[in-house]
């Protein structure tokens, strides 16, 4: 038997025992203390984005924004150093002390809302130009800065027809009307060019003039005016060395990827340098499908593996740790000139930078603070960057990925092998982080980005690296450029397959609640789930909430995918008569009376008014009317093809238009060309061509095909017709007033408040997209309709818009309020026009 220990061999294992325990309570302090300090930035960074995304919004309370954030930092100031010199021998001393403590954070809050207040108050001026905001609606002569790359877009001008062109975005630095008044600014626009290709664009950094008409974008936009050209540019003044160098590159490479096949080679040039202008809309579809369009944008990786090349070549080189850095930092200033400065790679450039100058000072750089700093940064530097998705989506995943990834792997390392769990955890972070903008901007729901990031992700950094050596090779050695682009298309075509597979797939898009509701359900289920498989107390309360998550996930949303088709369906009225569908940006307007159905126009895109047509259960159209031949207006007939008997068209002009037509008839449609004066009926209703007249010299958006249908409904449709053609409109003949008008050319400022005024409609629907590029609809069409007393309804705010007869009364229902981005599709209720506006 052992024999018992003395007192003072216990009392010195237990002194040692307790010793070991405060060492590792001192250390878990320390290492708490760490965690914490590596968030405190985070308060602050989203005060400064909050303030700027408000401000920017508002620019005109800035002013006063300053001169509260000012207010509140100096009283903040006086309270704490009158704080510092309070006695802690009393309560109250204690009590003041620690408030004390959260007084350096609403300084530094209070500091940095007051910078973004003045930031704005600087840089708004430039936004607004006198001359601009004096002459919106006049041709102007411009010189500008070109910025962006190019990218191919069909529009609808001022006035015009669509056409094909470019747009890209542009630096104004100088505006000047005929009468010789000119003004010096330094603002971002957006450039549209019709009838030119996006090689024949100048170079980033070139100067250019031309003529073109100004459109002001939204208070929170970054590009301050929208800017039609009358013509092509006119280069003023080549880029300068460093950026043709840059231009150069990039269009070298670009041709040299244009020359492989299939995917890959749309691939080649984003994956390497961000730029996705031989993406098509078939693939680009397929990326953000299946979850994979991030690996196009220029992110931290990119910028980590740049800086880390610079790194090795200089330490081969022998150079000393100061000039390593400087070599690192000047080759990430010319990365980024090769790239262009878009909002994702300024994010990954800035925190790069505050990198490089921590490691030259000798100091810890911590991922969250680096972060919080850059985004301060930038904020303050352009406040305008609180509105770019592009910026917001970037922050938001290194978020993702420097506070979810540990835990997560740590999480799933319980169920599986580390090395898997890691693979896992790092996509999956940068999801969850994402997940409540994407809901946002798309309301749905990818459920295979998991799987295509697990499988595509490694291909990226190979192909990036890859990319970038081969776009240097090319250019010193330009026969080695298509064989070096090779190497980069071996994993940009295994990125496409894999997007395109998983795109798909059945269920490749799950539909979710849209707007802010959407985002907050998202981020209020990304948090509980966060909680459940991260949190280490409460695990029987975990547990439940696990279970319960999940049961509600399930049987929620199976609930809203399964009954949702059938609510909606049920929620249109029944004794609907006319229907504006909700297709974006275009026109498809369905009108009915009894069994007979008519479609005046088709939108921008088959599938949208494919999804119009089934919803209304629309199988067969006894009058398609096709008003004019514009893209907005004839863009989705592939879904109209084969259901109509009679077709009636504009007047065409080319030979585009006519395939149109002789498409139509080979469907077995007889197609009739309207003029003024043609008749006809539809179940209970006539109609009745108002425009144009017969052998007209006029096309496009002028020659508009104009109805009138009267019955127990009247209704007028004016197409895109302008206001000179408005008044032609009138002087054929007076116009009858009708209890509805679909306003033309989905609300542009080119109208004519007298033609609205004669009609006396109730009701004005806008067929227009959300957040459109030309500023539909007009604040001036708006003051007309509100001068004639017409109630407007708006597509881009409530969706589809149904108007049907009640009770002898006209009804107006949508499938949103009003703030639509807050309300449910399947919970809308009907809103009806208020007494003044019901038919009398």
């Amino acid at each position: 038997m052992t024999s018992p220990r003395p007192r003072e061999q216990r009392s010195t294992a237990t002194r040692g025992v307790d010793r070991g325990r405060a060492d590792r309570r001192q250390t878990d302090r320390g290492l708490s203390y760490h965690r914490l300090a590596d968030h405190r930035l985070s308060i602050p960074a989203g005060v400064a984005w909050i303030a700027a995304f408000v401000l920017v919004a508002r620019p005109h309370d800035a002013a006063m924004a300053l001169v509260v954030g000012a207010a509140l930092l100096a009283v903040s100031l006086g309270l704490w150093r009158g704080m510092t010199a309070a006695t802690v021998n009393t309560r109250a001393g204690r009590v003041i002390r620690r408030m004390g403590r959260v007084l350096p954070m609403v300084m530094v809050c209070a500091a940095l809302g007051a910078s973004v207040a003045a930031a704005v108050l600087v840089i708004q001026p430039s936004r607004e130009p006198p001359l601009l905001l004096d002459s919106s609606q006049r041709v102007l002569t411009a010189r500008f800065t070109v910025s962006g790359t190019p990218s191919e877009t069909a529009h609808s001008g001022f006035g015009g027809e669509a056409v094909t062109g470019v747009r890209f975005e542009a630096s104004l630095e100088r505006v000047e009307d005929t009468g010789g008044r000119r003004d010096i600014t330094s603002t971002r626009v957006l450039l549209f060019v019709d009838d030119l290709a996006t090689a024949d664009v100048p170079a980033i950094g070139s100067t250019i003039r031309l003529q073109g008409r100004f459109r002001a974008t939204d208070d929170g936009s970054q590009t301050s005016w929208l800017v039609f050209a009358a013509g092509h540019p006119e280069t003023v003044r080549q880029p300068g060395w460093h950026l043709a160098w840059a231009a150069g590159l990039r269009a070298e490479f670009t041709d040299a990827a244009r020359g492989l096949p299939g995917d890959g080679a749309d691939l080649v040039p984003g994956l390497a340098l961000g730029d996705d202008s031989l993406v098509d809309a078939s693939l680009d579809t397929a990326m953000k499908d299946s979850g994979l369009s991030h690996l196009t944008a220029v992110s931290g990786a990119n910028c980590a593996i740049v800086i880390a090349g610079a790194f090795l070549l200089a330490g081969f080189a022998g150079l000393r740790r100061g000039a390593r850095l400087c070599a690192a930092g000047a080759v990430l200033v010319l990365f980024v000139i090769l790239v262009t400065p878009q909002p994702s790679v300024i994010r990954a450039a800035a925190m790069a930078a505050i990198v490089l100058v921590s490691i030259g000072a000798s100091r810890s750089a911590r991922g969250m603070p680096v972060l919080c700093l850059a985004v301060v940064s930038l904020i303050i530097t352009d406040p305008w960057l609180s509105h770019s998705f592009g910026f917001a989506l970037s922050a938001l995943a290194t978020a993702g990925l420097l506070l979810f990834t540990r835990p997560l792997t740590s999480a799933l390392s319980r169920w599986m092998p580390p090395w898997l769990a890691a693979v896992i955890a790092v996509p999956l972070a940068a999801q969850l982080a994402c997940q409540p903008v994407l809901a946002l901007l798309t309301p749905t729901i990818a459920p295979y980005s998991m799987p295509a990031n697990l499988l595509a992700g490694p291909a990226a950094p190979v192909a990036t690296v890859v990319g970038l050596l081969a776009c240097l090779v090319g250019a010193a050695v330009p026969p080695l450029a298509v064989p070096a682009a090779w190497l980069c298309w071996l994993p940009a075509a295994w990125i496409g397959a894999v997007a395109r597979f998983f795109a798909g797939a059945p269920g490749a898009r799950l539909p979710w609640l849209p707007g802010v509701a959407g985002a907050l359900l998202v981020l209020g289920l990304t948090a509980l789930a966060l909680w459940v498989v991260l949190a280490s107390r409460a695990p029987r309360l975990r547990r439940i909430a696990g279970v319960l998550l999940v049961t509600a996930m399930v049987g929620v949303y199976g609930g809203i995918l399964i009954g949702g088709t059938i609510a909606l369906r049920l929620s249109v009225p029944a004794n609907w008569r006319i229907a504006a569908c909700d297709i974006g940006q275009g026109d498809a307007v369905l009108v009915r009376s009894g069994d007979a159905i008519a479609l005046i126009d088709t939108g921008p895109e088959p599938e949208a008014l494919r999804l119009c047509l089934e919803r209304m259960q629309i199988d067969h159209v006894d009058l398609l009317v096709l008003t004019h031949f514009d893209l907005d207006h004839i863009g989705g007939l592939d879904a109209a093809v084969g259901l109509s008997d009679t077709v009636l068209v504009g007047p065409t002009d080319g030979g585009a238009d006519e395939g149109v037509v002789r498409r139509l008839v080979a469907s077995g449609a007889m197609v009739h060309e309207a003029s003024r004066g043609d008749t006809g009926e539809l179940g209970a209703l006539s109609w009745t061509v108002l425009w144009p007249l017969e052998d007209t010299t006029l096309r496009g958006n002028g020659a508009s095909v104009t109805l009138q249908f009267s019955g127990d409904l009247d209704a007028l449709f004016l197409g895109d017709l302008g206001e000179e053609d408005q008044a032609q409109l009138m002087a054929e003949g007076p116009l009858s007033p009708v209890d509805l008008v679909k306003v033309a050319h989905h609300g542009s400022g080119d109208q004519s408040a007298d033609l609205y005024e004669r009609v006396e409609a109730r009701a004005g629907l806008i067929s227009v997209g959300a957040d459109n590029d030309y500023g539909h609809p007009n604040d001036r069409i708006l003051k007309i309709l509100a001068d004639a007393g017409t109630r407007v309804f708006r597509t881009d705010q409530l969706g589809l818009v149904v108007v049907s007869i009640e009770g002898g009364e006209t009804v107006v229902w949508s499938e949103r309020t009003a703030s639509a981005r807050a309300v449910p599709v399947a919970s809308a209720l009907p809103s009806r026009l208020d007494d003044d506006h019901r038919r009398k």
